[in-house]
């Protein structure tokens, strides 16, 4: 494998916001603890980290329990009575994306890891924990993922597996109709030690959590990353403190994420997540749908409402926290509160992540201040688009690179036309813009001594002019695309493995395609990529 840099700055879609994060400029320094090069603090705040050695145990011993119901490893084992006896945690999370879901959620299990071994060897005793967003309810979400078919075209692979609308994913439980599913995703990516995980973890009777902590249980097996199961009714014991306290200070975190959500638009970014004076960080099960709860003045007192229709309960505050105290596992964070949550669940050193999760920190920031009194710092992920032998030949077969790739299929296909013009027809193009350039040039300096109000028509015409010729060159480049079926099947392909859907690789090819493809020990390689101080996009060629 061969690795280069690519910066964010080329990469189509990135917000300001997570660019000046990357660069850590002075108007950024506000919303986030630290800059994002974890060698700098990482001892300094790892001595600011505040856990309760009940709460350790308590938590140690539900994660001992969930992985062993997984199949952990020796070194996840290992991993958890490291937590149970002091360690850190490196934390990372994703929604449970059907096999595995895509590949950036393995850079974010391979991410926690390095960066656990860098406090490690720093003395900072430090153990990789990746979060299962189990009680997220947008199933459309997790439902499927895309995997390569033998052409280079995505396919869709989808599993029809439900619960009541709305309900969180724990909740979906997969029946044999996820049995076809398997074994049309195994014969995509061919016979492989990653089809075998499938066909092991992804079977009648697991919900699309379990189903996700057995595959990256066997994945990550020998790097020891502890999963945990968001959704586990102990852990919500655990965290009602948080829960109470996001309904005993409602007001006050709103007002506090509302100031925040004023100072990030101040500063030139946006919300990531848009908050209202009624808001309430917490979601409740009502009927088994994920319900968000609201609040309201009446009368001179608060009041909340879950539900949004006709039906909708209303509740003082005394009779939601006498509910939270009776039934805490029906509540879940929303976005917003997930984070403090997970780190009053664990003693968190750093939380590793992408550009939308940068921008709930910038606001989850005010909550954290709130109820823990500190911030957790967050540091990007490793993100990277991997270019495999066949596209790489075709790469430098055009002379193009992947930033011209991100240009789209559309432009794509006229470059390559351009470039594959007949060499007389670019030649007459070429002494056209020469000739065009020596000879207005001329018109313009005789046009100067004759009447200098005339140098502005001269320039519009030449504008004019030099515009009509390009477009012809574009149409000649079209005529020849259209002409040219290897050149626009070529552009599809790229397209296809590099940029697919217009959005990058990383999010639109599941894991388990490459894991297929070339095995635990390319996991190894990205591992070995893994620079927790480079902040760049990465390519990876194979």
């Amino acid at each position: 494998m061969k690795a280069h840099c690519l910066p964010f700055s080329q990469i189509p879609h990135t917000t300001p916001l997570f660019a000046d994060f990357l660069a850590f400029t002075p108007k950024v320094q506000s919303f986030y603890p630290r800059p994002p090069h974890f060698a700098e603090w990482l001892k300094e705040e790892a001595a600011r980290i505040s856990y309760d050695p009940s709460r350790r145990e308590r938590v140690a011993a539900i994660l001992e329990r969930q992985n062993k119901s997984w199949d952990a490893s020796p070194k996840t084992l290992a991993n958890l009575e490291r937590l149970r006896n002091g360690a850190a945690a490196v934390v990372t999370g994703q929604q449970v994306g059907l096999f595995g879901g895509p590949m950036f959620a393995i850079y974010k299990a391979l991410s926690a890891v390095r960066l656990a071994e860098q406090a490690t060897a720093a003395g900072v005793d430090a153990v990789p924990v990746f979060w299962l967003a189990t009680y997220d309810h947008d199933l459309a979400e997790v439902n499927h993922v895309s995997i390569p078919g033998a052409d280079g075209a995505l396919q869709v692979l989808t599993t029809t597996s439900h619960d009541v609308p709305g309900a969180p994913v724990s909740a979906v439980r997969l029946g044999d109709e996820i049995v076809p599913v398997v074994e049309e995703a195994a014969k995509l990516i061919g016979d492989s030690e990653a089809a075998e995980f499938l066909r092991e973890t992804y079977r009648s009777g697991e919900t699309l959590g379990t189903a996700f902590a057995r595959f990256y249980a066997r994945v990550f097996a020998e790097w020891g990353v502890i999963l945990l199961d968001a959704s586990d009714g102990e852990l919500d014991r655990v965290a009602e403190p948080i829960y109470r306290s996001a309904v005993e200070r409602a007001g006050e975190l709103s007002a506090a994420l509302l100031k925040r959500g004023e100072a990030l638009e101040a500063a030139g970014y946006h919300q990531q997540v848009k908050v209202t004076a009624s808001s309430v960080l917490l979601f409740t099960l009502q009927q088994g749908a994920r319900t968000p709860i609201h609040r309201r003045e009446a009368g001179g007192t608060a009041e909340f409402v879950i539900g949004s229709d006709a039906g909708a309960e209303k509740l003082s505050p005394a009779e939601l926290l006498d509910r939270i105290s009776a039934s805490p596992e029906l509540f879940s964070p929303n976005v917003l509160l997930r984070p403090i949550v997970e780190d009053y669940l664990l003693p968190t050193l750093a939380y590793t992540g992408g550009a939308a999760e940068t921008a709930y920190f910038a606001q989850a920031g005010a909550v954290y201040e709130a109820l823990l009194g500190r911030v957790t710092p967050i540091l990007p992920r490793f993100s990277a688009t991997i270019v495999e032998p066949k596209m790489q030949r075709l790469l430098e077969r055009h002379g193009i690179n992947l930033p011209d790739v991100f240009a789209g299929p559309e432009a794509m296909r006229r470059q390559l036309a351009e470039r594959g013009l007949p060499a007389d027809l670019q030649a007459a193009f070429d002494a056209a813009r020469k000739s065009l350039d020596s000879h207005l040039s001329t018109v313009k300096e005789k046009l100067e001594k004759l009447d200098r109000t005339l140098i502005d028509a001269a320039e519009t015409a030449r504008s004019k002019i030099e515009y009509q010729l390009e477009r012809l060159y574009s149409q000649a480049a079209r005529a020849e695309a259209l002409k040219s079926e290897l050149v626009t099947r070529h552009a599809e392909s790229l397209s296809q493995a590099l940029y697919p859907d217009k959005g990058l690789q990383e999010r639109g090819i599941g894991g388990v395609y490459f894991l297929a493809r070339y095995g635990r020990e390319f996991l190894q390689q990205v591992h070995d990529a893994i620079q927790p101080d480079c902040h760049d996009h990465q390519v990876l060629e194979l």
